[in-house]
């Protein structure tokens, strides 16, 4: 399924979109250790956020290490898959492949958007991009896309 696809299945339920953001803010112990927080969550499109924090810098103590903005391209763009689900509370998602281009260095908060390009039978791909305060201006950091085998029940 693509896009247009995705866009015409229902809604996500209130119970899916918390027990997403119930797993990434609070139960998983590395995201919520970074202190992931889930933004949106609809079919085909996730939205998440980490908070500038000194813990995550380089050396230099002033950018965000390239691992955090890798880390949230990864989350975003599985968790995107999964909304094309039926149920998307049963079943799996792996990361395949995942490709990263950074474009400048991140010195604020970090937000990924991930958009399902497609969602076939046993794999699907995802754009993400990594906005982040550069300067004071909120700007792209990060642009990937990644690969990601879907276990549908």
């Amino acid at each position: 399924m693509d896009r247009s696809d995705v866009s015409a299945m229902d809604p996500l339920s209130a119970d899916a979109v918390a027990l997403v953001e119930r797993r990434i803010e609070e139960e998983h112990g590395y995201l919520s250790w970074l202190n992931t927080s889930v933004d949106v969550v609809e079919r085909g499109r996730v939205v998440l956020s980490i908070p500038f924090d000194d813990e995550l810098t380089n050396s230099d103590g002033g950018t965000i290490h390239g691992g955090v903005a890798a880390t949230l391209i990864d989350t975003a763009g599985g968790i995107a898959q999964r909304t094309t689900f039926e149920d998307p509370l049963a079943g799996g998602v792996a990361t395949v492949n995942l490709n990263a281009s950074y474009l400048r260095p991140a010195t604020g908060d970090l937000t990924a958007e991930a958009t399902v390009i497609r969602s076939g039978g046993s794999i699907g791909v995802s754009d993400m991009t990594v906005t982040s305060s550069t300067d004071g201006d909120a700007a792209e950091v990060v642009v990937g896309q990644g690969s990601f085998r879907l276990f549908r029940e």
